[in-house]
């Protein structure tokens, strides 16, 4: 009896290590597959602003990768990615503003660099040149999520039709193979219906449009669930370069914030950021980067005598709210006084302003400086000839539209479309490549008027003149 309670004593060691090392195995199986992270980092400070990942959550990479090549019915038109405004650098495996990291699988996020990028061209046979922190002009955010959500509504949106696309692109192991059809296509099916079903308010309000975002109703009602409401919040994506001298401003169009690291926060909370996973030092990255980084010089001639007599004109006439140093220069205006579209006030509550300042509670960072205000910033005007369109909506395609009253700028034009127009100081946005590549921006609709700033709009003739001249320079 002794020798045979010994031998079981020993089958039921050996089953138990066996057990722990199934279990082991499986455990570092889900982790290898589904948690094991691998750290991407990019020396150069410009690489990072464009593929660094800031945790923004995103869909499995070669899931995203596929999807357009699948579904390309569900596209506003051809061309992939680009047809909603991705921007690409030759050689390069994703567009600007995506990143891809591992998280056991590969994941695709977005980076700030998303809304935060533009390209221009001097003529329609140049290639673009790209500009990093510039207010986007192409990306049509509203679009992507149309074209994400429509996949997922696909009936098409299975394994068997999937999988086969993704081989033709990257081998996967029969693990990952059971990974992607038993569970990440699945969830990301479930995820891509979410986000139709979430953002289906959009669809009652004007479409924003390539180059302006639904900007903080997404964060209101997805977010903190605070009730719909019937606001509109299209505006311009904002510049973000050369901050170290916007110090002390006031941030967002309507100066909401005025801390630049929670602006960072805000920014990776909206592009799907958890607020357990925030990574400061990512992001301190990225503020370092806007920080220093400038916007580029205006890439035609300009009269130099023109800017001599405009330096003045602007001294006398804009300085103050618009020249680094000027009084009013980084504040909040009163919309009363500057009397353009109000929309994006009305939007922001104090009940969005309560739930931003509960959200950091318990966290490293916090938001300490968000606030709710009744008027635009008087921005600086560096870079402002790539700033176009004009006015925090992008209601005015030109700079010499700005100095005309509201009746007398562009009631209709198109926007998108990236070669410039040096004599109008903005993207041409109007003619048939202008149509073609553009969207149609109509300032008749709600919350796109192009009303108000008539700052400059009563000088004479040559003065205007001048002082565009002058401001090319900026």
């Amino acid at each position: 009896m002794a020798i045979l309670g010994s031998k079981l004593g020993k089958i039921l060691i050996t089953l138990a290590v066996i057990v722990l090392l199934l279990m082991g195995g499986v455990g570092y199986t889900a982790w290898y597959y589904l948690k094991r992270e691998v750290p991407v980092v990019y020396d150069s400070p410009e690489e990072h602003f464009k593929y660094g990942s800031i945790n923004s959550g995103g869909l499995p990479y070669w899931i995203w990768v596929v999807l357009p090549s699948l579904f390309p019915e569900h596209l506003p038109g051809p061309g992939g990615y680009t047809s909603v405004g991705y921007i690409w650098e030759p050689g390069k495996e994703n567009p600007v503003g995506i990143s891809k990291s591992t998280i056991g699988f590969e994941k695709q996020g977005v980076t700030c660099a998303m809304c935060h990028s533009a390209t221009y061209r001097k003529s329609p046979e140049d290639t673009p040149t790209l500009v990093l922190g510039a207010p986007a002009q192409k990306f049509d955010t509203q679009a992507n999520i149309r074209f994400l959500s429509a996949c997922g509504k696909d009936p098409r949106f299975t394994a068997d039709y999937i999988l086969p696309a993704i081989e033709e692109k990257h081998h996967l192991s029969w693990i990952e193979k059971q990974l992607y059809s038993r569970l990440l296509i699945p969830q990301t099916q479930k995820a891509l219906m979410g986000l139709g079903q979430g953002f289906a308010w959009m669809n009652s309000r004007p479409d924003a449009g390539p180059g302006r975002i639904p900007s903080f109703n997404p964060v209101k009602f997805l977010n903190f669930g605070l009730p719909l409401d019937d606001t509109i919040d299209n505006v311009d994506d904002p510049p973000l370069w050369n901050e170290k001298q916007h110090k002390g401003f006031a941030y967002h169009w309507d100066g909401l914030e005025t801390n630049i690291t929670e602006v960072a926060i805000m920014g990776a909370l909206a592009a799907g950021t958890k607020p357990d996973n925030v990574p400061l030092e990512d992001l301190r990255r990225v503020e370092d980067f806007i920080r220093e980084v400038q916007p580029p010089a205006y890439p035609f001639e300009v009269n130099q005598e023109l800017v001599a007599k405009g330096k003045p004109i602007f001294e006398n006439n804009c300085a103050t709210c618009h020249a680094f140093g000027g009084d009013r220069t980084g504040t909040v205006i009163p919309v009363e006084e500057v009397g353009t579209d109000r929309h994006r006030i009305d939007m922001w509550t104090q009940a969005a302003v309560d739930k931003y300042e509960e959200l950091g509670d318990g966290y490293e960072w916090d938001f300490t400086h968000v606030q709710k205000t009744d008027g635009y910033v008087a921005v600086s005007l560096d870079g402002i000839w790539l700033r176009a369109p004009y006015l925090h909506n992008g209601s005015v395609p030109y700079l010499t539209d700005l100095l005309e009253v509201p009746e007398n700028r562009t009631p209709v034009f198109y926007r998108s479309y990236d070669v410039y127009n040096p004599e109008k100081v903005g993207f041409v946005s109007e003619g048939p490549e202008a149509a073609k590549e553009g969207f149609k921006y109509d300032t008749a609709a709600e919350a796109n008027s192009n009303q108000g700033h008539l700052y400059g709009t009563t000088l004479p003739t040559e003065d205007k003149q001048a002082l565009v001249e002058y401001l090319k320079t900026l």
